[in-house]
């Protein structure tokens, strides 16, 4: 047992809290993997092609994007429109599964405009102790 910080000691953990079938192992993104966020405020205001989403999404690869597209769309979190035209046409859109991450992706961003300045002290402070 380890003492919490008020000084009562605290219980072992359960070797088991995190069962095989837990629903984190299949979360659709991990907390902080940004592409997936940005591709989900991207499409919040309706369908957009490809090169629509590169032009706020620069940083990213076009293969990384494509990869992230493919891995949203096999979550159910955005469909993926292919239209017989010529040149060829495709869209993505939010599903209503993609969109239920809205009102968390908003959470984070309070979050992070509240306590950012606290987490990037707290790093100078890190870095200036490590060296």
């Amino acid at each position: 047992m380890t003492d919490s910080p008020d000084g009562i000691p605290s219980a072992p953990l359960d070797p088991d809290m995190f069962a095989p079938v837990c629903p984190s192992s299949v979360m659709p993104f991990r907390v902080g993997e940004k592409w997936t966020g940005m591709v989900i405020r991207c499409l919040d205001g309706g369908p957009r092609r490809f090169n629509e989403l590169r032009v706020p999404l620069r940083a990213v690869t076009p293969k990384v994007l494509a990869e992230t597209l493919r891995a949203m769309e096999r979550d159910g979190l955005l469909t993926r429109t292919a239209y017989e035209e010529n040149p060829p046409r495709v869209e993505y859109a939010l599903t209503p599964l993609g969109r239920t991450l809205i009102p968390l992706l908003d959470a984070a961003r309070a979050w992070s405009e509240t306590h950012l300045p606290h987490l990037l002290a707290a790093r100078r402070l890190h870095e200036r102790d490590a060296s």
